[in-house]
């Protein structure tokens, strides 16, 4: 009687960790999947950065040291991987595109561009797709670091050494 109650205990205890393991993963993959969409939104945005910047230097060649920023930024947001890096940059980055997009209003035959509009078009929906991505990918985050630090979650990924996830936060 003695063994097939260990029996039972071991099996529960077993289906527990697995379950939890289970979960664990589940939501780290989906943090991870929420980044990937992050960073390819990001990317769209930085695809559309030089061809903003071209349509620009044809009306506003005195700007130049607000386009030498805008490029500047956008290769070392290319170049970062740590999140909270990335994420100063990023934001910065997201300035100076409203900044150069803002130059437009002292150039009217650059507003009436149609590629120009077009552009600003583009970078406004990726704008937006940014911050779609990022408020799912914050919440996937929330979702991992409270099961990290939740109990009887938090025993099974301190055991297997679960790191937290950090938050993207760009301006809205």
């Amino acid at each position: 009687m003695t063994s097939i109650v260990i029996f039972f205990i071991v099996t529960i205890a077993l289906v527990w960790g697995v379950l939890i393991y289970n979960k664990l993963v589940h939501d780290r993959n989906t943090s991870l999947a929420a980044w990937s969409d992050i960073d390819v939104q990001l990317k769209r945005r930085h695809d559309l950065i030089p061809k903003l910047i071209d349509a620009v230097k044809q009306y506003a060649s005195y700007e130049s040291s607000l386009l030498e920023s805008v490029t500047s930024l956008r290769s070392q947001a290319k170049a970062i991987k740590k999140i909270s890096e990335r994420e100063n940059v990023e934001r910065e980055l997201q300035t100076q595109v409203h900044k150069l997009i803002a130059v437009a209003e002292d150039y009217p035959e650059l507003k009436a561009n149609q590629n120009f509009l077009e552009l600003q078009k583009d970078i406004s929906n990726v704008e937006n797709d940014i911050q779609y991505a990022r408020r799912y990918y914050n919440g996937a985050v929330r979702n991992i670091n409270t099961r990290i630090d939740s109990f009887p979650d938090l025993v099974i990924a301190r055991f297997l050494n679960y790191k937290y996830h950090e938050y993207f936060q760009l301006d809205d």
